[in-house]
């Protein structure tokens, strides 16, 4: 069982906390991602369950076995690095073997000419080259085995790195942002391949990225992570549908959330001049008296429509984008404010995902309509969803 239990976990570097009681169960085979921006605690808290850092508070348990007290080589689990720490002076054959060896390392191997000779007879033994070829095969590494890391590209480079971690068999496989160097292209066909090698292998993976895009197609589950705490964990698709506040609604989704000021109230919610019918999973929140909320609707959610007629938000383009497959319009409500983003900048457009090449184009003004069916509330003093 590679079950992982993380229980109130916490570190602190001096004075500072930078993880703050974290709990959190992954089961035995699930692909978790730890997500968040830089300097929230992602890639330390996934150090601490190699091992690399010590913990401050709290346990660590895999398979119901405590293992933040023990050294790194006794927790059974593979670390594949940003950097991919590739050996420049060893063939990929010997980079991949590596670890097979040092689980039969001697102290005689410290000496050059008999150190070369056993680590070559390691590299030869059945068992070994056999496991060896066998991971080389499913990351299409048979052909480049022979090569040095100088002569690959980081897509390469990068399967060598996962190669290393592969022939280890371990219970647990941790990333820490594998994919962050290498260009927008190769990235997309090395989250399929990490994909396919979790459904392949089928241990627990733990991947650390700030890239929302690469946890939403990748992870099983979630653990979105600001200033050291757990903001939401859960499936990527409860994470898209239903944000536990403001921060989880902004940073999912591409472009993300639109957050409106509203008065809801009497079974409606009054956005500016237009009043919206509230939808039934809204209606507990809109049945009492008039109440000051965030609109929380994703841009596909709204659809852009001709001017007038009930229910139809009123404004003016003032952003187009054509991305391929979608048009992204931004439009100025007429009478409505939008909610400023996390950081304080102005966010005063609501933006909508349109199929196909839109012909709308800046100024032009425009109706929106959206049902509510998926729309979500908030409250504006605290950012929690109501």
């Amino acid at each position: 069982m590679a079950a992982i239990e993380l229980v109130h976990i916490t570190k602190s570097f001096g004075p500072k906390t930078v993880i703050q009681d974290i709990s959190l169960d992954v089961q035995d085979g699930e692909f978790l991602v730890l997500l968040g921006p830089s300097g929230c605690g992602k890639s330390t808290l996934l150090r601490m369950l190699a091992g690399l850092e010590t913990v401050s508070g709290g346990e660590i348990r895999l398979g119901g076995r405590r293992i933040d007290q023990l050294p790194p080589s006794d927790r059974d689990m593979a670390f594949v690095f940003q950097s991919y720490a590739l050996y420049p002076h060893m063939t990929v054959r010997r980079n991949i073997t590596f670890p097979l060896i040092m689980r039969r390392f001697r102290w005689w191997f410290h000496i050059p000419l008999l150190g070369g000779l056993g680590k070559r007879r390691i590299e030869k033994l059945p068992e070994v080259s056999d496991r060896v070829d066998r991971t080389a095969k499913i990351l299409g590494l048979t052909d480049m085995l022979d090569s040095h890391p100088r002569t690959l590209s980081g897509g390469q480079r990068q399967r060598v790195a996962l190669g290393r971690a592969m022939v280890r068999e371990p219970e647990v496989f941790l990333m820490d942002e594998p994919l962050s160097n290498l260009d927008a292209k190769l990235r997309t066909t090395m989250r399929a391949e990490i994909t396919k090698l979790h459904r392949e292998v089928g241990g627990t993976f733990v991947y650390v990225t700030h890239d929302q895009v690469e946890a939403m197609t990748m992870g099983t589950r979630i653990a979105l992570m600001r200033d050291g705490v757990v903001q939401q964990y859960g499936t990527p698709r409860e994470f898209y549908q239903n944000p536990t506040n403001t921060y989880v609604a902004r940073f999912i989704g591409t472009p993300p959330m639109n957050l409106i000021h509203a008065t809801a109230g009497n079974g409606a919610l009054q956005v500016g001049q237009t009043r919206l019918a509230a939808p039934t999973h809204l209606a507990a929140v809109t049945a009492g008296s008039d109440r000051p909320v965030l609109l929380g609707l994703r841009p596909n959610a709204i659809e852009p429509v001709g001017q007038g007629g009930a229910e139809i938000l009123a404004g003016r383009i003032t952003l187009v984008e054509h991305v391929g497959a979608d048009t992204i319009l931004g439009v100025r409500l007429d009478g409505a404010v939008t909610a400023h983003d996390d950081e304080g900048a102005p966010s005063s457009d609501v933006m909508v995902t349109v199929p196909g090449y839109s012909l709308l184009a800046l100024g032009d003004t425009v109706g929106l309509r959206t049902t509510l069916d998926d729309a979500v509330l908030f409250s504006p003093e605290t950012g929690q969803r109501l």
